[in-house]
């Protein structure tokens, strides 16, 4: 009985120990982390897609820890998470910070290229999204197209030899297409409602800004059009000329009427590339 009674002491103690194990131990929680620890919770969270829980995790280390390599890796990681999570202003916010905060930091290429990707994505709507059309980009305001290739040349201006200048200049030839085409369906706009001086200063716009895109051959056609209405023919003869040498199979060539407004229907099509 005695042995009995011993054993049970024992156990009780063992469970009260236990207890006091369990029940003294708190969870860790971002406010009591090191900043490893933190750190690697929120560059978990990111790698899981849980972009949220990773954007708290990094404001929490910055604010607990201002200072220091972890602190500075965060605040780029935290303009990525929040880019993520589709909370653009926020990103662009923490990012132009990093890039005056930092501007020798051995990322701030990285950052550069982050802050243009930020308004690449800005640059399409909902709809957008999903369906993948650049008519309906080239009607769209262009500020943020404007500001993202002016964000990607930047990059390769400051740092031609960085690993991510050369996915820039393919956003740049995508935007600077993007940008002409948009000059060319105002200036249709213009020419279809007889506004010739105003059709011609966007052509000519096209022509001096946009040389290498695709439609420079339209904004040739288009400034020849709009100067034979302006009855200055010698002009006009003069871009026809330099249309049929650069552009030899451009329908304007063979069709003086050329651009045809399109028919009501087509108007009424979304996404149609049409006014």
């Amino acid at each position: 009985m005695r042995v009995f009674f011993k054993l049970l002491a024992v156990l009780a103690l063992g469970l009260s120990l236990g207890a006091c194990s369990l029940f003294g131990h708190k969870r860790e929680t971002v406010d009591t982390m090191s900043v490893e620890k933190l750190y690697a919770t929120a560059h978990d969270d990111v790698m899981n897609g849980d972009y949220a829980a990773a954007t708290k995790a990094y404001q929490r280390l910055i604010a607990r820890f201002p200072s220091g390599d972890y602190n500075e890796q965060a605040q780029l990681e935290l303009a990525y998470s929040q880019y993520k999570d589709n909370e653009p202003d926020d990103a662009y916010s923490t990012i132009n910070r990093f890039i005056k905060t930092y501007p020798t930091q051995k990322h701030v290429d990285y950052a550069y290229y982050l802050r243009g990707l930020i308004n690449f994505g800005r640059t399409s709507g909902v709809i957008e999204r999903y369906i993948s059309r650049t008519g309906s980009q080239a009607r769209r305001d262009q500020a943020y197209n404007l500001q993202a290739f002016d964000d990607f040349s930047e990059l390769a201006r400051r740092f031609p030899d960085s690993a991510y200048t050369t996915d820039a200049r393919q956003r740049m030839i995508y935007l600077r297409n993007i940008l002409a085409q948009y000059e060319i369906n105002v200036a249709e706009f213009y020419l279809r409602n007889e506004a010739f001086v105003a059709s011609a200063d966007r052509a000519q716009y096209v022509v001096e800004h946009y040389q290498q895109a695709p439609q420079t051959g339209d904004a040739l056609a288009i400034l020849a059009r709009s100067y034979m209405a302006l009855d200055q023919k010698q002009q006009a003869e003069n871009v026809r000329k330099v249309l049929a040498l650069n552009y030899p199979d451009h329908p304007y060539l063979t069709d003086p009427k050329w651009p045809h407004a399109p028919s009501t229907l087509r108007k009424l099509i979304p996404f149609s590339g049409h006014h």
